[in-house]
């Protein structure tokens, strides 16, 4: 094999990228502290507690491109008593934060359906803040057998 400028200046440019994409493969996914940490943000202090939310998922997801959820929460929905945001968080995505509702006294009901995409099998959490400041949780662990976000 004849090495040449052009050849030699291709290897270094393909040993570049190569070592780019290796730094970085470390920050991949999110960690939990960081679903923990965007948890915290949303819920501005008050410690999440179970109950008044109800998500559904699928316990084996068969693709991850494509994985459909859904939420209610058991609030009356008046002026004193109302549902102010809801947020998705998928522990191990490349960002956490998957999706957030807002609603308002006048939304009737507090409910919602996606479909997200999950890179791997993980806990997907849904946080509901109420307006009285309440923070309210429910999570499911997704098998994920096809890979979404991460192949």
């Amino acid at each position: 094999m004849k090495m040449n400028r052009r050849t030699l200046l291709c290897n270094a440019v393909k040993l570049a990228v190569v070592g780019a994409v290796g730094a970085n493969l470390s920050k991949a996914y999110a960690s939990a502290e960081d679903a923990m940490k965007k948890i915290g943000e949303f819920a501005g202090g008050a410690a999440p507690t179970e109950g008044r939310i109800s998500l559904k998922a699928p316990e084996i997801a068969e693709n991850g491109n494509t994985v459909p959820i859904s939420f209610e929460v058991d609030s009356p929905m008046t002026e004193d008593d109302f549902v102010e945001s809801v947020m998705i968080v998928a522990e191990g995505n490349p960002l956490p934060g998957v999706a957030t509702f807002h609603f308002s006294s006048a939304s009737g009901t507090c409910r919602a359906s996606t479909r997200m995409r999950l890179a791997k099998t993980q806990r997907v959490v849904a946080i509901a803040k109420m307006n009285d400041g309440s923070v309210f949780t429910d999570a499911r662990d997704i098998k994920v057998t096809i890979g979404g976000c991460g192949g």
